[in-house]
């Protein structure tokens, strides 16, 4: 017979014929030591009852044991043996109750193995000796296939089998533990919710090694599609520009790699931060001084109007496949960490490459006296620029196209649109290089040789903290980057309130660089500094405002400051005497650095003002005064 108890989800099965002995639930085994779960009403002895076996329908918790279904949980003659008890975490009945008998698991169930039911535990043996038999029966057939010479079998044939069979055991030993855990839940939508999470991240896992190489495909071609780097190497001394624009295109393109990991595994960018900026700053140490503003000025112009919308909707898809209420937030910090590879792999290229012959051949600034030498200017460029940016957008092209024709199958509609963006982002990149360094480059390279050749030199510094404040809002990618952010906090952190905080940032930076050109300074004096309270900052603000500091970094520093603030500084420094190579390059860096302590401080002061507006709101609640008629005689009323 079997006795049932519905409220508790269990049933008690007797051996013995004394099941009508039983009138409420055994939740305990006399002498046992196991704490009630469910209070004194429900007490009862299993010792008296003997062959007496527990049976739980859902998941019966005794004393921090959990009792799974069908699985027996004690037996026999008033004893206390167990035999398949789990380990789990307390369940609804037993929160905040502990063991007083000190009943411990031996350390051996606290393996992967044991984590599983019985019944899983026994299914995974039979997949684990079914993949086994396969494996083995595929290597007497390819030992017999490389016989008579179809085939090739060595260690790699045996290596990449034993990694196919782990991966497919562990899978399933994946789905045992999920299933499992999803159970206990409650809520229809968050087990769904977390079936579909753990479906996603099994199957990315699986897939690991291709989302590997298309994030550094991806990183390496639309780095070299990018025009400020393009600026940036035109200017380098002693480099040539297919040299660093390959550099730092695979530096962009590992460290994708590790942004697109970190995001789908949920690592928290602060400790990636806390890593690599040390290791970048230790390899200063190994770099010639000539090289150190370059390394760090790559880092800011990768990050510009072809790199950031494209690497920001590239972390919005993959965080949409993790559906967990951090996927937003982490879906930022792709831009700060693509900013850090093309650093290391410039100091790395000036450590291996030792280039020679630094020195810096000064601007020559056009003379166009009529608009007719002008238009002869730009009707040079035009088709040089053509053909270098055609270059450049070809391997995005043939990418798209490949895919286009393997997996998305895009309709013609959506099709037609994309290729019209092609042809907008074509033309206006064709026209943005030409203008930059047919006109742009040169005036700011004139209005730098200007200011500086005043007899008070100084008043460079003001004047850049004035140009540097307003010609963040020229930036484009800071509009992409800004509508992104208000969009995915729900308006939490204002798009002006950021616009604001990049602002004063730019402005202190250049104030900074001019110093810097006036006074040949060391970057180093300023970015160890800076950086280090950066990364102190990480440590005490929302995570979200730790990405989007960083993100914003990088951002701030795109086509403006490569080809305007660049060479107004480098005009200036060869307006005062100054080493162009050491102190006018390096001000992209500084452009890049003060936003990450700027946005980081509006993340205090956003914290601050949550804490003191929940704190406000719990005060005007309104307090419940009981009449005294509501009282017992026996009750004690607080005043």
């Amino acid at each position: 017979m079997l006795a049932e108890y519905p409220d508790t989800g269990c049933c008690i099965a007797g051996c013995t014929g004394r099941e009508n002995r039983i009138e409420r639930l055994v939740q305990g085994i006399g002498g046992s030591g196991l704490a009630d779960p469910a209070g004194p009403e429900h007490a009862s002895a299993a010792g008296a009852v003997p062959g007496g076996v527990l049976v739980g329908r859902g998941t019966l918790e005794l004393a921090g044991m959990a009792v799974p279904a069908g699985g027996a949980a004690g037996a026999g003659g008033g004893s206390a043996e167990f035999l398949g008890v789990l380990q789990r975490a307390p369940g609804p009945l037993q929160k905040g109750k502990k063991s007083p008998g000190g009943l411990q698991l031996p350390p051996v169930m606290e393996g992967f193995f044991m984590k599983l039911e019985p019944e899983s535990r026994k299914q995974l043996l039979r997949i684990a000796g079914g993949t086994a038999i396969c494996t083995a029966a595929m290597w007497v057939l390819f030992a017999a296939l490389h016989l008579v010479g179809w085939v090739r079998f060595d260690y790699t044939v045996v290596l990449a089998s034993l990694v196919g069979a782990a991966v497919a055991v562990g899978n399933f030993a994946g789905i045992c533990l999920m299933v499992q855990k999803v159970i206990d839940e409650q809520d229809e939508k968050r087990r769904k919710a977390q079936l579909q999470a753990s479906y996603n991240i099994r199957m990315l896992i699986q897939a690991v090694w291709v989302i590997v190489a298309i994030s550094f495909l991806i990183g390496v071609i639309i780095t070299v599609a990018e025009p400020d780097l393009q600026v940036l190497a035109g200017q380098v001394p002693s480099v040539s520009n297919m040299t660093l624009i390959l550099a730092v295109a695979v530096g962009v393109g590992i460290f994708l790699v590790a942004a697109v990991l970190r995001m789908l595994f949920s690592k928290p960018l602060s400790y990636m931060l806390l890593i690599f900026y040390p290791v970048v700053f230790i390899l200063t140490f190994f770099v010639s001084k000539d090289f150190l503003a370059i390394a760090f000025d790559s880092g800011g112009v990768t990050t510009g109007p072809m790199t950031v919308p494209f690497i920001m909707a590239l972390g919005i898809g993959f965080s949409a496949v993790r559906s967990d209420k951090y996927a937003e937030t982490d879906s930022f910090g792709l831009v700060s960490l693509c900013s850090i590879g093309p650093v290391l792999a410039v100091l790395l290229l000036g450590i291996i490459y030792h280039p020679q012959g630094g020195s810096y051949s000064e601007t020559v600034i056009p003379d166009a006296e009529t608009s007719v030498a002008l238009w002869k200017l730009f009707e040079s460029g035009i088709p040089h620029y053509m053909k270098e940016i055609g270059g450049s957008l070809l391997p995005i092209i043939l990418f798209f196209t490949f895919f286009q024709v393997v997996s998305l199958k895009l309709k013609k509609k959506t099709l037609i649109k994309i290729l019209v963006g092609i042809l907008y982002t074509y033309i206006g990149l064709v026209l943005f290089l030409t203008g930059v360094n047919v006109g742009f480059m040169p005036v700011g390279n004139y209005l730098g040789q200007v200011i500086a050749g005043l007899p008070y030199r100084w008043v460079i510094t003001p004047i850049g903290m004035l140009i540097g404040y307003f010609i963040v809002k020229a930036e484009p990618a800071v509009y992409v980057l800004m509508e992104q952010v208000e969009e995915l906090t729900s308006g939490a952190i204002p798009g002006k309130a950021m616009g604001l905080s990049l602002s004063l940032g730019v402005a202190f930076s250049l104030g900074l660089a001019m110093i810097r050109v006036l006074t040949g300074i060391s970057i180093l004096w300023f970015l160890v500094p800076g950086y280090a309270l950066a990364l102190i900052l990480t440590l005490f603000v929302p995570k979200i405002f730790t990405a989007i500091a960083f993100d914003s970094g990088g951002v701030a520093s795109g086509p403006m400051t490569a080809t305007f603030l660049l060479p107004f500084a480098q005009g200036a420094c060869e307006a005062v005497g100054g080493n162009v190579v050491t102190d006018a390059f390096g001000v992209v860096a500084m452009v890049a650095m003060t936003p990450l302590i700027t946005i980081q401080i509006l993340g205090v002061v956003y914290q601050y003002q949550e804490r003191k507006k929940d704190k406000e709101e719990m005060l005007a609640q309104p307090v419940k005064v009981l009449p005294l008629e509501a009282y017992g005689d026996a009750d004690i009323i607080e005043l």
